[in-house]
């Protein structure tokens, strides 16, 4: 029996020495040095300038498309400029025909005969109403060019503020598809993953 309680605290002993020797390296090996430096975050954003989207609209507002460009969005500059290019190029049109009705309409009430103006065989009847109706798609070339104007500096603004928007890869939504062999049926769903 004293054998026994030797060897068992022999053993307890040899524990210990193998336990502290352990724990000593451990706490040598927790030392820090001073000169290490511990970086926190190693994505670089980009600067928010929160003055973009207003020098957008007020660079579209200026002259149409301009804001488009500012923006790098070089391809809709065309697109622009034909809108509000068509909308100016038929209010032009229809504002050239109504004077032409209208001046001729002038010169039958000055006492001219219908026969040597520029449209005899359109009556004054037919004077007033196409200076109606060529009076009413002038006023609405007008609306849908001012319409499209507006719609310009509006796309420069949001166009803009999308372009601030903050899609990296510590942020994904991702599709699933997912194989349930319990039920013998898929199931369809959206993931979204942080990583901080």
């Amino acid at each position: 029996m004293p054998n026994k309680q030797l060897y068992i605290i022999s053993l307890l002993f040899v524990f210990g020495y193998f336990a502290h020797a352990q724990d000593t390296k451990v706490n040598d090996s927790l030392q820090v040095d001073t000169d290490l430096v511990i970086v926190t975050d190693t994505i670089q954003r980009k600067p928010i300038n929160i003055l973009a989207p207003s020098k957008a609209a007020f660079y579209s507002a200026v002259l149409p498309g301009l804001g488009q460009a500012y923006n790098k969005k070089y391809w809709k500059v065309p697109i622009v400029v034909a809108a509000i290019g068509t909308g100016v190029y038929f209010y032009v049109a229809n504002d050239k025909e109504y004077d032409r009705y209208r001046n001729e309409y002038k010169r039958r009430l000055a006492g001219n005969s219908a026969a040597s103006g520029e449209f005899p065989r359109v009556s004054d009847e037919g004077l007033i109403n196409a200076q109606q109706t060529l009076k009413r798609q002038k006023e609405l070339s007008l609306l849908i060019t001012i319409g499209l104007y507006a719609l310009n500096i509006v796309d420069a603004n949001v166009d803009a503020h999308l372009l601030q928007y903050n899609v990296d890869e510590n942020l994904a939504i991702k599709p699933h598809f997912q194989y349930n062999e319990m039920e013998n049926s898929s199931d369809l769903g959206l993931t979204l993953n942080f990583k901080f």
